[in-house]
C-alpha cells in the first residue's frame, strides 16, 4: 500500500528529461490576461440569469460570496505556485506533499473541471450566436443549434469554437496567450458599456424583496433556491487563476509573475463581477432575464439599446473564447504532467519539436471538450465543473498548513497571510459550497472519481515513474 503515499521530491522538475520540459515563455503580463481571460467569461455573459433565478436580486452577494472563498484560495494557490513553479497545479502539489494517490483525485478532478468547464462555456458562446444570428432575422435549424435535451440533436456551434480553439493550442502556449491579451481587452470594454448604458436607469424597485429565497441553498418546488445555491453555480465564473497556476512550469520568473498573475486577476474580476450583476438586476426584473440564454444582450435590447446589445453580443462570441482557450490550456498542462508521472500513458507526454506543445493530449481534449459541449445542458455542465474546482481548492489550502508545518524553514517567495486563518476557512467554505450544490451534482462527481480511482488502480500506480524509478534524492 505504500504507493497510496509515495510523494514526489520538491526538485523533481530538475530529473525531468529535457525533450518533456515545457518552454519559458510567459510573463506576468501573459498570466494576468490569461487569469482575466478565463475568469471572465460564461459565469458573467450567461450564468448572471442563472443564478438571478436562484437567488433574485440576491445574486450580488452570491458572486461576492463566491469571490471571497476564491480569494482566499487564491492566497493559497500563490503560496504553493512560488513553492513548487511546476505544471500540473493543484495536482502536482498534492503529489509532492500528500502523496500519489491524493494526487490522482485532485489531478481526476482538475480534468473535469477544466474540460467541462471549456464545454459551458462553448454552450455559453452558442447561445450568444444564436441570439445575434436570430436578432438579425437568421434563423438555425433546431437540430444544429440544440443538443437533444432541448429537442435538438447536438450543439454545432459549440463543437465548432472547440475545434478552432483546438487548433490554436496546437500552434504553442505564447502564440496563445498573445491572441488572449486582444479577447481579454474586447471582453472588458464590453462589460464597461454595459454598466455605463444600465447604471443611469437603476430601478429600486427591481431589488425589493432583495433575498426573496433565502440565503442557505434549499429546495422550492423541485428547484434549488437561495443565495449559496446560486453561489454554487456561479463560482464558475471564477475559475481561472487556478489555470494560471497550470502554467508555472512555462513562467520566466514564477516567484514575481506568479503572484501578480494569480492574485490581481481574481481582484480585478471580482470588481467588475459585482458591478455587473448590481447593475443587471437594478435595471430590469430578474424573473424576465433570468430564462434568456443572453442575460446582458437581453437586458440591454429591453431598455432600448439594439445596437449595445448587439455590440455585447459580438463582444462575447468574439472574447468567450479566451475562456475556452485558457481553461483548455490548464487541462492540457495537467494531463501532460499525470503522462509524464507516468499515472497516464507516457506517451502522451511527448510534445511537438516545433511549438514545444503536447499534440496528442490538445487533439484528445479537444475532442473531448466538444462532444460534451455538443450534447449537455449548460447548468448541468457548470454545476459539475465546480465540484472538481472545490475539491482542488480544498487539497492546496492543505498543502499550504502542511508545509507550514513539515518545512517551516523552507523559502518562500510568497507567504500566504494568516495562513491558519486562512486555510481553514478555504476548506471550511468549499464544503460549504459542495453541500450546497443538488444532490444529483454530487453524485455524478463521486461517480467520476469512482471511475477514475479504477483507472489508476488499474494503471496508474504500477506505471507511475516512481513505481518504476527510485525516488531522486532532494
Amino acid at each position: 500500500m505504500g504507493f497510496l503515499t509515495r510523494r514526489k521530491p520538491f526538485d523533481a522538475l530538475a530529473h525531468v528529461e529535457k525533450d518533456r520540459q515545457l518552454k519559458k515563455t510567459l510573463g506576468w503580463p501573459h498570466l494576468i490576461s490569461l487569469g482575466i481571460g478565463a475568469i471572465i467569461g460564461t459565469g458573467i455573459y450567461t450564468l448572471t440569469g442563472i443564478g438571478a433565478e436562484r437567488a433574485g436580486p440576491a445574486v450580488i452577494l452570491s458572486f461576492a460570496a463566491a469571490g471571497l472563498l476564491c480569494a482566499f484560495a487564491a492566497l493559497a494557490y500563490a503560496e504553493m505556485a512560488t513553492l513548487l513553479p511546476a505544471a500540473g497545479s493543484a495536482y502536482t502539489y498534492t503529489y509532492t506533499v500528500l502523496g500519489e494517490a491524493l494526487a490522482w483525485i485532485v489531478g481526476w478532478s482538475l480534468v473535469l473541471e477544466y474540460a467541462v468547464t471549456c464545454s459551458a462555456v462553448a454552450v455559453g458562446w452558442s447561445g450568444y450566436v444564436v441570439g445575434l444570428l436570430n436578432s438579425v432575422g437568421v434563423t438555425l435549424p433546431t437540430a444544429v443549434i440544440a443538443g437533444p435535451h432541448d429537442g435538438g440533436l447536438v450543439n454545432l456551434p459549440a463543437v465548432l469554437i472547440t475545434l478552432a480553439i483546438t487548433a490554436l493550442l496546437l500552434r504553442g502556449a505564447r502564440e496563445s496567450a498573445t491572441v488572449n491579451i486582444v479577447l481579454v481587452a474586447i471582453k472588458i470594454a464590453a462589460l464597461a458599456v454595459f454598466v455605463a448604458l444600465t447604471v443611469t436607469v437603476l430601478k429600486p424597485a427591481n431589488f425589493s424583496p432583495f433575498m426573496p429565497y433565502g440565503f442557505a441553498s434549499h429546495n422550492i418546488d423541485g428547484h434549488v433556491r437561495g443565495v449559496m445555491a446560486a453561489a454554487a453555480i456561479v463560482f464558475f465564473a471564477f475559475f481561472g487563476f487556478d489555470a494560471v497556476s497550470t502554467s508555472a512550469e512555462e513562467v520566466k520568473n514564477p516567484g514575481k509573475d506568479l503572484v501578480i498573475g494569480i492574485i490581481g486577476s481574481m481582484l480585478v474580476c471580482t470588481l467588475i463581477y459585482m458591478a455587473v450583476a448590481a447593475c443587471a438586476v437594478g435595471a430590469w426584473p430578474f424573473g424576465e432575464f433570468a430564462r434568456s440564454h443572453e442575460p446582458l444582450a437581453f437586458i440591454l435590447r429591453s431598455i432600448d439599446h439594439p445596437a449595445a446589445a448587439a455590440g455585447i453580443g459580438i463582444a462575447a462570441i468574439l472574447a468567450l473564447p479566451s475562456v475556452i482557450l485558457v481553461m483548455m490550456f490548464g487541462q492540457t498542462r495537467v494531463f501532460f504532467v499525470m503522462a509524464r508521472d507516468g499515472l497516464l500513458p507516457r506517451s502522451l507526454s511527448l510534445l511537438s519539436p516545433v511549438s514545444r506543445s503536447p499534440v496528442r493530449l490538445t487533439l484528445m481534449v479537444g475532442f473531448f471538450v466538444a462532444m460534451v459541449g455538443g450534447f449537455f445542458r449548460l447548468d448541468e455542465i457548470a454545476e459539475l465543473s465546480n465540484t472538481g474546482t472545490l475539491t482542488a481548492f480544498i487539497a492546496v489550502a492543505v498543502c499550504v498548513m502542511v508545509l507550514r508545518l513539515t518545512r517551516p524553514n523552507q523559502p518562500r517567495l510568497f507567504r500566504c497571510p494568516l495562513v491558519w486563518l486562512v486555510g481553514p476557512a478555504t476548506v471550511a467554505g468549499c464544503l460549504y459550497f459542495v453541500v450546497s450544490l443538488p444532490i444529483a451534482t454530487v453524485l455524478r462527481f463521486f461517480a467520476w472519481n469512482g471511475f477514475g480511482l479504477l483507472l489508476y488502480l488499474s494503471y496508474g500506480r504500477r506505471f507511475s515513474q516512481l513505481a518504476i524509478l527510485p525516488a531522486p534524492a532532494e
